[in-house]
């Protein structure tokens, strides 16, 4: 979710520009720098980017620079002026005051200096909003470019799950009749051969054997792989799902870790919990 976009353009003597920023987060922040002018159309601004953006920490700023933001005239209202300071001469007076400064204090009275307040045009509007959807085109384009790179780079982690899984596979065939021996050699060796029912070693052996067996996870592992890849190509905003579906990838892979009880297969698990970490701190950029 992270993005950067910015436009600007010219409009009657003036610079617009709108810059648009945004970080990881788990819901829309949107931090809005409005011209006070345009303050009617924030609404409008946020629900735009609600729809476009969905999620993340985004500052957006809006800036126009206008060539004489410095000679606006401020108007006297000269009438009200001296009725304030006829008052204020006359309260001088009766308290025998010397009445210094009488002018400045009445020119700091209600209504008596106005200034002429900003007014924007319809098409000035229209303008600086096309100047927003250009800046909001590029900070789309931004994240599509980094979205595939997200994408390209997720794709070679599932792989990798993928081919650590193989390596299960083969070494899994394996483990079953070294836990078998060992076992038998325990039993040898603490109970003795002529002591131990066979019988009921082989139901005991079965019974263990079967705890140990990881056929599901491996189906299931295989399957959440196969589904998220499916996800990562949909073209809604999946970042969500692909954490709920990481989530029961890595459910799989602690679950075989553990049931494995063999040192190669908990070092291949290992890697695979590498590379779901990496592919965890990846979504966080996708929506």
């Amino acid at each position: 979710m992270t993005g950067y976009g910015i436009a600007s353009s010219d409009y009657a003597n003036a610079k617009y520009t709108v810059e648009i920023k945004s970080l990881n987060s788990k819901f829309l922040e949107l931090a809005l720098k409005l011209p006070k002018v345009f303050s009617d159309k924030e609404l409008i601004i946020r629900n735009d980017c609600s729809k476009q953006i969905e999620r993340g920490k985004v500052n957006l700023t809006f800036t126009i620079e206008y060539p004489d933001t410095g000679k606006k005239v401020a108007a006297i209202d000269k009438v009200l002026l001296k009725l304030y300071y006829n008052q204020l001469k006359l309260a001088a007076e009766e308290l025998n005051d010397n009445g210094t400064n009488l002018l400045q204090l009445a020119l700091t009275f209600p209504d008596v200096i106005n200034y002429e307040e900003d007014t924007v045009s319809e098409e000035e509007w229209q303008h600086l909003y096309t100047t927003f959807s250009a800046a909001m085109e590029s900070f789309q384009t931004f994240r599509k470019d980094e979205g595939a790179v997200l994408q390209k780079d997720l794709v070679l982690r599932i792989t990798n799950i993928m081919d650590s899984l193989k390596l299960v596979e083969e070494q899994d065939p394996k483990r079953l009749p070294v836990i078998r021996e060992r076992l038998a050699q325990l039993l040898d060796e603490y109970v003795g051969k002529e002591n131990t029912d066979q019988n009921r070693l082989e139901q005991e052996l079965i019974f263990y054997i079967d705890k140990l067996d990881v056929t599901e996870e491996k189906i299931r592992l295989k399957s959440h792989c196969d589904y998220f890849l499916e996800a990562l190509k949909s073209s809604d905003a999946n970042g969500k799902k692909l954490g709920f579906i990481s989530q029961e990838i890595g459910r799989e892979i602690n679950t075989m870790g553990s049931k494995a009880n063999d040192a190669q297969i908990q070092q291949i698990v290992v890697r695979m919990k590498e590379e779901l970490e990496k592919i965890k701190e990846q979504l966080l950029n996708v929506l």
